[in-house]
Formats: C-alpha cells, sequence, structure tokens
C-alpha cells in the first residue's frame, strides 16, 4: 500500500496554504448563544463541485481497497410521500477517529500505521462524508478541524463549529495537531442559524473533559426550527457513573434550550419544546445506565437505528470493531437520538457486515476510524394537532 503520489494533496494543500496568512483560533468560550461567531470563521473560498472532489479523493485512494458498500435503507413507503410536504433532512452522526491518537495512543494492533497515514486517511473520511452528503454532520475526535475540515467543508456549503476538550489525549502525543472535539456542521442552503452553545459537560456539579455542542436551526424548505446537539462521553469501562452524570447534565441543558427555543419561535412552536437531534459517541453501550436515561427522558427521544431490527427495539450489534493489546472489543456506543413525536424516521445507512469490515477489523486501508458513521434521514411531522 504505496503513497498516491503527486496528487495527494492538490486540494487541501491549496486551502491550507490560503489560511496560512490568517490563522482560525479556537474559542475559549463553552457556553453561549454566537450564531454570528460560527459564521465569522467561514471564509469565503467560492463553492467546490463536490463531484470534482469525490473523483479526487477516488484518485487519491485508487491504490487502497474500496470502502464497504452500505445501503440506504428506506423504513417506510410513504417516505417518498411525505418528502413533498417535508424533505428530508440527512443526519450523519461520526466519531472519525483523532489523528494523535491512532497513531500514537489507541494500539491499534492488527492495522499497519501507513493505513493510518494522514495524507491518504483525511480523503478517505472526505470520500466517506461526500458519498452520503449530510445536510447536518456531527463529528467527534476531531483534531484537523482548522486546517482541513472547516475550509473544506465551507467551501462546500457548510457552516461549522467546533469546540475542543479542556485536555484532550491528544496534546500528550508527539507532533499532535492540537486538541481533539467535537464538530458541527449544517448546509448553508437549507438552513439559518437561530443560536449556537457550547457546553462544557458537568458531573455532580464539577466540569469534566468531555462537551457538547448544541444549534437550533431553521429549516428553509419548513420555516420549522430543530436542535441538534453533538457530544462525545467520558471512554472506558469503570466511568459508567460519570457517563450517567454528564448524560445527566446534557439533558437538562438540552430541556432548558429547547424550550427556551419553542417560548421565541412564533407560529411554529412545538409544544414541550422545539425537535431535537442528539448525535454522539456515548461510550456506553444500550444495558448502561446513560442510554436508559436518554431512551427514558422528558424530552421524548427515541434511537433512531433501532428501527433497523426486526422488532424496531434493538440496537445494532456493533458500531464500533476495534481489535487492541486488550483484545477485541465489539461494542454498540454511537447513537442519533431524535424526537419521536415532531419527527420521523425515514431512512437509515446500513450496518456493513462483519466480512465486509474484514479479519483485522478497523482502522483499515479501507476504512478511516474504528468506528462507523451513523446516517439517518429525518423529516418534521405534519402538524395536525399543535395544540394538544
Amino acid at each position: 500500500m504505496g503513497s498516491s503520489g503527486s496528487s495527494n494533496g492538490r486540494f487541501f494543500g491549496t486551502l491550507a496554504q490560503s489560511l496560512t496568512s490568517a490563522p482560525l483560533e479556537q474559542t475559549e468560550e463553552y457556553l453561549g448563544d454566537q450564531p454570528g461567531q460560527d459564521r465569522a470563521l467561514d471564509q469565503d473560498l467560492g463553492e467546490t463541485d463536490p463531484e470534482l472532489l469525490l473523483r479526487e479523493c477516488e484518485e487519491a485512494l485508487q491504490r487502497r481497497p474500496a470502502r464497504p458498500h452500505r445501503d440506504l435503507v428506506y423504513l417506510n413507503c410513504m417516505a417518498p410521500c411525505r418528502r413533498k410536504h417535508s424533505p428530508s433532512i440527512r443526519i450523519m452522526q461520526w466519531n472519525i477517529l483523532a489523528q494523535a491518537l491512532g497513531e500514537g495512543k489507541d494500539g491499534f494492533i492488527r492495522c499497519p500505521l501507513e493505513a493510518l497515514n494522514w495524507q491518504e486517511r483525511k480523503y478517505l473520511i472526505l470520500e466517506e462524508i461526500l458519498t452520503y452528503r449530510p445536510d447536518v454532520l456531527c463529528l467527534q475526535e476531531v483534531d484537523h478541524y482548522y486546517d482541513t475540515f472547516q475550509p473544506i467543508m465551507s467551501s462546500l456549503g457548510y457552516s461549522g463549529s467546533f469546540l475542543a476538550k479542556p485536555w484532550s489525549p491528544c496534546l500528550d502525543v508527539e507532533q499532535n495537531n492540537g486538541p481533539d472535539g467535537c464538530a458541527l456542521f449544517y448546509r448553508r442552503s437549507r438552513f439559518s442559524l437561530q443560536a449556537t452553545s457550547h457546553l462544557r459537560l458537568s458531573a455532580m456539579m464539577l466540569p469534566t473533559n468531555q462537551v457538547a455542542i448544541v444549534q437550533t436551526l431553521t429549516c428553509a424548505a419548513t420555516g420549522r426550527q430543530f436542535c441538534v446537539a453533538v457530544t462525545h462521553l467520558k471512554a472506558r469501562s469503570g466511568w459508567e457513573r460519570l457517563r450517567s452524570a454528564q448524560g445527566a447534565d446534557l439533558l437538562q441543558r438540552l430541556r432548558s434550550i429547547t424550550s427556551q427555543g419553542a417560548a421565541v419561535s412564533q407560529d411554529r412552536a412545538t409544544p414541550g419544546g422545539v425537535p431535537l437531534v442528539v448525535c454522539g459517541d456515548f461510550n456506553a453501550e444500550p444495558r448502561e445506565e446513560v442510554y436508559r436515561r436518554f431512551s427514558s427522558s422528558p424530552l421524548g427521544l427515541d434511537s433512531a437505528y433501532k428501527l433497523l431490527s426486526a422488532d424496531g427495539q434493538t440496537e445494532p450489534a456493533y458500531t464500533t470493531w476495534k481489535i487492541r493489546p486488550s483484545g477485541e472489543s465489539c461494542s454498540t456506543l454511537d447513537y442519533i437520538w431524535y424526537s419521536h413525536g415532531t419527527l420521523s424516521v425515514d431512512g437509515l445507512l446500513d450496518i456493513p457486515t462483519e466480512e465486509q469490515i474484514g479479519p483485522d477489523r478497523l482502522p483499515s486501508y479501507h476504512y478511516p476510524s474504528d468506528h462507523l458513521s451513523l446516517v439517518c434521514d429525518l423529516s418534521f411531522k405534519q402538524e395536525n394537532n399543535r395544540s394538544a
């Protein structure tokens, strides 16, 4: 698996060079509604044709095996009819694996270091995003936001927001690219930003190392508001109580944000609050308390990926599958939660099979992260009984 040669970096190098005269800095604010701040970071670099960029990715990756094929599963025969009234909003959730952690700390013993080379791995990540063209993109473990994802996504028509972990483990790795954190992108042509909150999650009244971004958006096609959040809870076994406390803190703040949004929204206020989508790597399997907190929350949340199962009540067998020195780990840790009273799931990106993932698991030459991307098409339910 050699380098892809001179074609590598053509687009990325141009954008990185354009930032050298005006580097962007990460904000230190964790709390507050700052819709103008995120827009200020989106530089006017002109629109990039996503098809051309996708072809460039394919050219850069021609020596690597193809990514696993995944089908979009449409759940309801009424979905196309419903889209005429309320076009689907495509949400993508993905822990992309911080470059510093992949190369320096995570110890994927069956993944050659060459497969994690950033000069090619970034093309694999971008290829995955360009393949599914989300309207809203929620990412975790982003440590190349300012030099890669922000300029590229901006040129593709997205506005972005980033929040780093205060004590990112990436900083312990030599030649790191700065701290990792969460990033949230939305398509500028489809949504207008109403408010942004940068949250540092607390547990037992104490601040932790985990963060969340919450944005309230208005859909241009329907005029309806919804709120989207991205987070990444504490990793590792033994930290279940901390994850539960972090989840409780996030839910409480989301309840406040969505109820405030409903109060200021004029004729589109939804009883009980603005519709909500919460994406993240929760580092928690469905048996954990934090999962139960979300599934039983007064916010009326449900997990979209349960709908892929035969009974509609069972999460996928895995969203991450890796081999470390401590052994093989196959777990469901990643979720897209949605307000089931006001939003409908039209379709979901299927989970690849064990055979497609391969015996060395993830990451690999054909897949850039140890976590699978999740993609969900959502639409607003019709407001037949808004006053109920």
